[in-house]
């Protein structure tokens, strides 16, 4: 990559991180990123209705599989807690996953494929909504409707060396989803529980209930994190009559999670039914398993090969999920990392900023990747 095309690339990676957006919410990150594209390349930008878009390079031979490549857009709810010249501007929203410098990448790739001739055509998907798992969900559909053969995506990853490419054959990360329980029994003067229906006991019940499944013998890596839970507004005088549990199930196969939430569920209804107490739950953030394919992982090594570049292979599954696993489920491919730095800041904390220095990195593994079918 040339200085001039790095420089623009890392001022529109500063412009993206001043100027966060939350999920389902990147309608001016999208109109920043279309009139990058739209002003210093050639490709064709379409955008869609519900709130992505995509850029495509066409290419010369209609017979030649096409390839994609794709980068997430939102950022967190999280407060900007370092000095930066250029730190979000919006309160409580910062890029602190690194979605700002994987756009930057991918349009910095935009930029090299407009200089050349390819004989496959290559699509650029900037999709909405990663860190609420529902955003790929939608963008995936892309593949089946182009007849896309191949996708790849990457995510920075702090603890490792920079800008080595790490990777993991097969399950790379597990499926997830938030379960939320609400109970509702009935409010009684404290004095007088027993003329109520506190669902504390409940709550309390299932918690424990919770931690004793995930000790018991599974297919894979289970994970049950309690993220929340209450009961009545903590007056004195009053005996609660409400509450909720919240919690984050993880497991290596999505039908193992499936499993857990209907066990879950399942008992707090028993328990609170024996009680008087009805309960609803609800999903969210559901996100699917994300599974490299053989020949995916391959032609990841192989450009990080051709480019001198170290590789790591990752011992056990990365546990935080990512929607990507909607487009492995398509077509084959692979996620894989880039590393920001053994001591660098971890994702989702107020510490962090994306790693300018991998931004070449992330480029030149997508275009290496794109000139080995040329």
């Amino acid at each position: 990559m040339n200085p001039t095309t790095l420089k623009a690339i890392t001022t529109l990676r500063h412009e993206l991180h001043q100027y966060p957006e939350l999920s389902n919410r990147e309608i001016e990150t999208s109109r920043r990123l279309c009139r990058f594209l739209q002003e210093k390349t050639t490709l064709e930008v379409v955008v869609k209705m519900d709130g992505w878009f995509y850029a495509v390079k066409e290419g010369t031979d209609p017979e030649a599989g096409s390839i994609a490549f794709r980068a997430d857009m939102d950022a967190l709810p999280i407060n900007e807690g370092i000095d930066l010249p250029y730190a979000s501007v919006h309160p409580g929203t910062a890029h602190k996953c690194g979605h700002d410098g994987h756009c930057a990448a991918l349009c910095s790739l935009a930029l090299e494929l407009d200089k050349l001739q390819t004989k496959r055509t290559v699509y650029l998907i900037f999709q909405k909504a990663e860190e609420t798992g529902d955003g790929g969900q939608c963008a995936a559909q892309l593949i089946p409707e182009k007849g896309i053969c191949e996708v790849y995506a990457f995510h920075n990853l702090s603890g490792y060396p920079e800008g080595a490419v790490v990777y993991r054959k097969g399950l790379t990360q597990p499926a997830s989803e938030g379960l939320r329980i609400s109970f509702t029994g009935k409010r009684s003067h404290a004095s007088a529980p027993e003329d109520g229906r506190n669902p504390a006991e409940a709550i309390a019940k299932t918690v424990l209930y919770i931690q004793k499944l995930q000790k018991e013998p599974h297919r894979g890596m289970v994970l049950c994190t309690i993220t929340g839970m209450e009961a009545g507004s903590g007056d004195f005088g009053i005996s609660a009559g409400e509450g909720s549990l919240s919690v984050t199930l993880r497991a290596e196969e999505e039908e193992e999670l499936l499993e857990l939430e209907e066990k879950i569920c399942a008992f707090a209804r028993e328990e609170a039914s024996s009680q008087g107490i009805r309960i609803k739950w609800q999903i969210y953030d559901r996100f699917p398993e994300t599974r490299n394919s053989t020949e995916g992982i391959k032609n990841v090594l192989c450009a990080a090969e051709s480019l001198h570049i170290p590789v790591m292979e990752m011992p056990e599954i990365w546990r935080a999920s990512e929607d990507f696993g909607h487009y492995l489920k398509k077509c084959p491919g692979a996620m894989f990392y880039i590393g920001s730095g053994e001591n660098w800041p971890a994702l989702h904390t107020e510490e962090y900023d994306f790693n300018d220095r991998i931004l070449e990195t992330a480029v030149d593994m997508f275009l290496t990747m794109v000139k080995n079918h040329l």
